[in-house]
């Protein structure tokens, strides 16, 4: 006699299995996740959004980018989950080898990378035919050996020699390294990596001592940018020939911007922070909706360095402080990883990287509410895909790989209190 068939278990389809395997293969912490899957769902609504007048100078469709961006996204999240499954103590192993092959690379870059701009800031990779910031595997590597060292060289932390000098060193060769090209990347690293190191317990004499170093020159572009603004005529002069090489003249053009905004009649300087002024002001309180965007015409970049302008502009205030909220809460958790982290450099390495992106974020929110200059610095996870885009996925990936490791042995000690 034949035996009843089941009807629903023959046509369901083997895709349930592969993705409860998994769902079960996906460690770390859960809250983690979920913010990626709300950045990545914001970076395609507003992706799509803004690419329009993109579209139209390069004679292609929205939906090309839309597609494009889609596929960063599942190449990311995979970036995500291999990252993830690595145990991160790999990561100590490696972190030595990638350090010293940014050098050369970064060198590199600066000498025959492809320019624009009056800067060096990417190579083209063979084969794929890509191109990559190669500051993003720096700050990457960075950041790795920083981890290590601090969770080293703990015992001689305080001591000149011995302890800061081999941390500052590092930090100051990529520092270096960057600013020729992008001098905002080079703060924020510098400003990320004091951090981590004043946390790390460095002496706060030597921290204050290079913070006091690296404000000079900071300070001589402001001084420079005040002293060569006529007030008169609303022009720049002309610069001395010290500072009128590489991108100088841009860093003081943009800190003139942002210090005589109200007094400047330069259309063409003022034009991306007026753009964006405008979006902010038309989103109010809840924004004019997805895909109702006007300044999206017209801001230039509204699609990575001006996207949050785009955000406030569909989606309000709202909206736009629910993502600063997002940002917050992904420090929140990776902090909180940091405290429940038993080995120095798995919580020196959740914590920097966190820091670093969310650092990079609210310089991005603040370039588009005009808080700060102009930085050129995108929104992590929401800006279009990019080499920049898979270095944050990365980054996330290893802080999964902590959170994941963190959970495991968590779980192992209830099951030891469980059989006492």
């Amino acid at each position: 006699m034949a035996k009843n068939i089941n009807i629903k278990q023959l046509f369901t389809p083997s895709f349930t299995n592969v993705g409860s395997n998994l769902a079960s293969k996906t460690k770390g912490d859960k809250v983690i996740w979920a913010i990626v899957v709300i950045l990545t769902l914001a970076s395609l609504l507003v992706v799509y959004s803004s690419t329009g007048s993109l579209a139209y100078k390069y004679s292609k469709s929205t939906e090309s980018y839309l597609f494009k961006q889609f596929a960063f996204i599942v190449l990311g999240v995979m970036l995500i989950y291999f990252a993830h499954r690595v145990n991160y103590t790999i990561y100590a192993r490696v972190a030595k080898i990638l350090f010293l092959i940014s050098i050369p690379l970064m060198i590199y870059t600066l000498l025959f990378g492809s320019r624009l701009n009056s800067a060096n800031r990417w190579i083209t990779l063979p084969v794929i035919n890509m191109t990559m910031q190669t500051s993003d595997l720096a700050k990457l590597a960075l950041f790795m050996y920083l981890s290590l060292q601090l969770s080293r060289k703990q015992d001689v932390i305080k001591d000149f020699k011995k302890g800061f000098l081999p941390i500052i060193i590092p930090v100051g060769i990529i520092c270096l390294l960057i600013a020729p090209a992008n001098l905002s990347t080079a703060l924020l690293v510098g400003a990320t990596s004091l951090l981590l190191m004043f946390i790390g317990r460095i002496n706060t004499k030597h921290i204050l001592a290079t913070i006091g170093i690296g404000l000079v020159p900071i300070i001589l572009l402001v001084s420079v940018a005040v002293k060569y603004y006529d007030k008169v005529e609303q022009k720049q002069k002309e610069l001395p020939a010290i500072f009128s090489g590489g991108r100088i003249p841009t860093w003081i053009s943009r800190i003139q911007t942002f210090i005589y905004t109200d007094k400047n009649t330069d259309s063409e300087k003022l034009y991306q922070t007026n753009q964006a002024k405008i979006a902010v002001a038309n989103g109010g309180w809840i924004g004019k909706g997805p895909g109702n965007s006007t300044q999206r015409n017209f801001l230039p970049h509204s699609y990575s360095d001006f996207i949050y302008a785009i955000i406030i502009e569909e989606y309000g205030f709202l909206g736009a402080s629910f993502m600063m909220f997002i940002y917050l809460l992904f420090l929140y958790r990776c902090i909180r990883l940091y405290r429940k982290c038993p080995f120095a450099f798995g919580a020196f390495l959740a914590l920097a990287l966190s820091f670093t992106l969310v650092i990079q974020a609210i310089a991005n929110m603040g370039v588009a509410v005009n808080a700060f200059p102009n930085t050129g610095v995108t929104l992590p996870l929401v800006s279009m895909g990019g080499s920049s885009f898979l270095f944050t996925c990365l980054s996330i990936g290893i802080v999964l790989s902590v959170a994941r490791n963190v959970e495991q042995l968590e779980g192992k000690n209830q099951e030891v209190v469980v059989n006492e």
